[in-house]
């Protein structure tokens, strides 16, 4: 299975792993505008697709339809500024398990990321430096004694290296606690977003957390100071779970009332969904909702996403369709044998 339908140990609270590598070639100039000039990076990369090796395909944003460029920005495997702004010139590099996704023609010349389940640092950076390393050996990298690798913003020169890992917060939530902890989080120089924000909300409970100094320091410490900061807060959730669930009528009537919309709805908004599952995957890890498996969860996190909901049922839909489609797939997924 692909990553982002597997689980691990870490997973009740951390969702995924993910390395960027921000790298620019030396025979280029930066924040390439022109097509031709696009073009011929792209040429480049291609044409050397074989030495690089790793089971890569290259595909053109162009020759995708927007539900399937959007299925790659809902997966994260690209981001939505990439899908928008080079939607007609940007390319990826993507292998069939879909852990390793190369922006190509972007803010900077390739973006290499590398994705793992769970709390995976040291793994996943040890693959992305080592596919780096091939790159840079068969492209060459602007890269300069004093500063390191040379890119496109001044936030990202030295290392180029953004980690960041995804975590699920509902117990900080419901008890009042998130906006202290990530506060304090925010102090240790760690970037906090929410995945999903609407109206200052945040509808999932989904938080990514990633590095912010990428100069000055070493892989290794950005890995180990984000490792630390990552596993207090798993901690913190936890012990916010234990909290809850002393309570235990209440918290499960909350996932039970979650659980009994989506499996009855006839039409459910991404929104509303999005907002169910965030009670639906606290109580399958808490072992209160016996009723779905960690993979069921995954697939309905994923399959409820409206380019993947369609992309899963093979076909275009208008807004008011999807609703209704994604309540028929919510059933279908809770129902697999």
């Amino acid at each position: 299975m692909n990553w982002y339908l597997q689980s691990s140990e870490d997973c009740d609270v951390a969702k995924s792993t993910r390395i960027r590598l921000a790298r620019n070639l030396n025979e280029f100039k930066f924040n390439l505008e022109k097509k031709e000039d696009i073009e011929k990076l792209e040429k480049k990369v291609k044409d050397n697709l074989y030495s690089i090796g790793y089971g890569l395909k290259f595909l053109r944003l162009r020759d995708m339809d927007d539900i399937t460029k959007m299925s790659l920005v809902e997966k994260n495997l690209i981001s939505p500024e990439f899908a928008l702004k080079r939607g007609e010139t940007g390319s990826i590099l993507i292998n069939d398990d879909e852990n390793i996704c190369i922006m190509v023609g972007g803010e900077n010349h390739l973006a290499i990321q590398v994705f793992n389940c769970g709390i995976d640092l040291e793994n996943t950076l040890n693959l992305a430096i080592e596919l780096d390393e091939k790159i840079g050996d068969v492209l060459g990298y602007a890269i300069s004694r004093k500063y390191g690798y040379l890119t496109s913003c001044p936030n990202d020169v030295g290392t180029g290296l953004k980690a960041s890992v995804m975590v699920h917060l509902p117990a900080l939530s419901k008890t009042k606690n998130t906006r202290k902890i990530l506060e304090a989080i925010s102090s240790f120089g760690m970037n906090i977003r929410g995945i999903y924000v609407e109206n200052a909300k945040i509808q999932d409970d989904m938080y990514q957390i990633s590095n912010k100094q990428t100069i000055g320091v070493t892989e290794k410490e950005i890995i180990r100071n984000l490792k630390i900061i990552v596993q207090k807060i798993v901690e913190q959730e936890r012990q916010a779970r234990k909290l809850l669930a002393k309570d235990e009528l209440e918290l499960e009537d909350i996932i039970y009332r979650s659980y009994g919309i989506l499996t009855n709805c006839r039409k459910i908004s991404y929104e509303e969904s999005r907002t169910l599952l965030s009670d639906i995957k606290l109580g399958t890890d808490l072992g209160i909702l016996r009723e779905l498996s960690d993979l069921k969860v995954q697939k309905l996190y994923l399959y409820t996403k409206p380019a993947n909901l369609q992309k899963y049922l093979g076909q275009h839909y208008e807004a008011i369709e999807r609703d209704i489609k994604r309540a028929d797939v919510i059933k279908q997924i809770i129902n697999e044998k």
